[in-house]
């Protein structure tokens, strides 16, 4: 079963607006909003912006990294993460991008929330001192 996005995070709005016990009206004038996109926000027809959302949140006293962390979550709880293994299993090696040099995806973490892709390049150095040696380089 696929969840929309806006669907999970009109749900949250609702949900947040619904137990503090205030009204579509209330919120959207503190948002300043119309009450009508705000019911389409919740609703999960509209996808709605980063600057709304930030609004709303702000409305409802709702951190936006809270409200996007709980989507999150709720989106998680119906699709399955794949894991580490899978995901190292989908990365393809990047193509060379330097001349000597070679980009090398890595993978951090145990969780979906810690991966991270990072490129390292690893690229020989010669120096000017002497006889010319040779350094790798991390970034």
């Amino acid at each position: 079963m696929t969840v929309l996005l806006r669907e999970a995070i009109g749900d949250r709005l609702r949900h947040a607006r619904t137990t503090q016990r205030r009204t579509l009206r209330e919120v959207s004038r503190t948002a300043r909003v119309s009450l009508g996109y705000l019911s389409e926000v919740e609703r999960g027809r509209k996808e709605a912006s980063s600057e709304l959302l930030a609004a709303i949140c702000e409305a409802l006293d709702l951190p936006l990294s809270e409200l996007l962390h709980l989507v999150a979550s709720d989106i998680g709880a119906v699709q399955p993460v794949p894991s580490t293994a899978e995901l190292t299993e989908r990365v393809e090696p990047a193509a060379p991008s330097l001349e000597g040099g070679t980009l090398v995806p890595a993978v951090i973490g145990n969780d979906l929330s810690d991966l991270r892709l990072q490129p390292v390049l690893s690229h020989r150095l010669s120096t000017s001192l002497g006889e010319p040696r040779g350094a790798v380089v991390a970034a």
